[in-house]
């Protein structure tokens, strides 16, 4: 492990290592984090799958997977939270907002999230985990390339500027079909809302079934021009 402590020389290493990883398996990826960082790291997931959370596990047992509970979930993405945590060997942090819905809408006005999403996002996910990323010197997404045209030059390792510590994107170059063939492979635990017509899990209010042919993120936001929730 190398003790690095300037911004310039994380930055430094980010870009390094988001080219020469280019091409390595997504557990060469998280091998090299967990060499580079220790248990200084952590992976944040939506609970969509445990494609990420188990292939963490399986180089850092115990790893930190980081969900935010923004108080709009699914009852199904709940139920995915909590069976990770029962079967996987990873520590499930839940992270939850400054305030709670009740209060957001004293506050802000009842469908914040329909007036001002941007608002609603930053109040109820980024913010909070800005805050738990403090206590690490990087994290792992599971962002995909081929998701969206927005996420089509996702790096493997990159750095991640807004919060000024180094991500890691171990999937970014997997396909949908890669996806599939690892949770069938290793019998990964699935939000049972993809079985249902849903291309992307977010919060309910804001996230609808997709039509056949649609774009898998065509369900979050819709009929608006958001298309990322400021995570990313």
């Amino acid at each position: 492990m190398v003790a690095l402590t300037s911004r310039d020389e994380m930055r430094a290493l980010a870009e390094k290592a988001g080219r020469e990883l280019e091409g390595a398996s997504a557990l060469e990826i998280l091998n090299w984090a967990d060499g580079q960082f220790g248990s200084s790291w952590a992976v944040a997931s939506s609970m969509a799958d445990a494609v990420l959370p188990s292939l963490a596990a399986k180089v850092h047992p115990g790893v930190d997977i980081l969900f935010l509970d923004t108080g709009y979930h699914f009852a199904e993405t709940i139920g995915t939270r909590d069976a990770v945590a029962a079967t996987l060997p990873v520590t499930v942090r839940t992270l939850e907002p400054r305030q709670t819905v009740a209060e957001q809408d004293a506050s802000f006005g009842a469908r914040l999230y329909e007036r001002n999403p941007d608002q609603c996002c930053a109040l109820r996910k980024i913010m909070p985990l800005r805050k738990a990323l403090k206590d690490y010197s990087a994290w792992a997404s599971g962002l995909r390339r081929d998701e969206a045209s927005t996420r089509a030059d996702v790096r493997v390792v990159e750095w991640d500027d807004q919060r000024s510590m180094v991500k890691l994107n171990p999937i970014a170059a997997w396909t949908q079909d890669d996806v599939d063939r690892y949770i069938a492979e290793n019998g990964i635990l699935v939000n049972p809302l993809l079985s249902d017509g849903y291309g992307s899990v977010g919060c309910a209010p804001c996230t609808r079934r997709i039509a056949p042919g649609e774009d898998a993120r065509a369900g979050r936001w819709a009929g608006t021009n958001k298309v990322e929730c400021g995570l990313h």
